[in-house]
């Protein structure tokens, strides 16, 4: 079975291999996240994600696993996704300092005829963060790509007092999730 994550992003690509998936295409899908009025955020990252899904099905052979997922940070309702510039990491960062937000992801998979989504949700606890530190931070570069403008994998990790449900899931893919949904269509990992 050829197995193909449609996400570009190394940290989805390096947490498929950490729960031992290594033989796997990468075939990014460029569709814009939906951030849709109206539906919970757990329905909007499935219907991202299956949206990715789909389109990178259509490039695979009928026999290939699409893995697709999309992650989105919500802060009373509202969705931080990726900043547009260095001003629009500040803004989030500022936002979101001192307070607790949720960290969505969706997941979508097809196998054959056999469309599967599940969502994952994590809630995180910033503490307070100065200034300088938002400053230093947005100035590394890191928080461009990244939904809510953080990592924290990285050195967003020192904003974080605590969290509660799954980690990975902060970092864009929950594997205790993923894992489920592939044994649930056969594929041991």
């Amino acid at each position: 079975m050829k197995i193909v994550l449609a996400s570009g992003s190394p940290r989805r690509l390096e947490l498929l291999r950490m729960i031992g998936l290594s033989d796997f295409e990468v075939i990014p899908d460029m569709t814009e996240e939906v951030l849709c009025e109206g539906i919970k955020p757990e329905q909007t990252v499935c219907k991202t994600a299956l949206a990715k899904a789909k389109n990178v099905s259509r490039a695979c052979d009928s026999g290939c696993l699409i893995i697709a997922a999309d992650t989105e940070v919500y802060l009373d309702g509202e969705p931080f996704g990726k900043p547009k510039d260095a001003g629009g990491a500040s803004v989030m960062l500022r936002r979101l300092s001192g307070k607790r937000h949720t960290v969505y992801t969706g997941i979508a998979i097809i196998y054959g005829d056999d469309i599967i989504t599940a969502s994952e949700a994590t809630e995180v606890y910033f503490r307070e963060i100065s200034e300088s530190e938002i400053k230093a931070y947005v100035e590394t570069g890191e928080p461009m790509d990244k939904a809510g403008a953080y990592g924290a994998q990285g050195r967003g990790a020192v904003f974080i007092e605590r969290l509660e449900g799954d980690f990975f899931n902060v970092m864009g893919l929950p594997v205790c999730r993923v894992s489920i949904m592939l044994r649930n269509l056969g594929v041991d990992i």
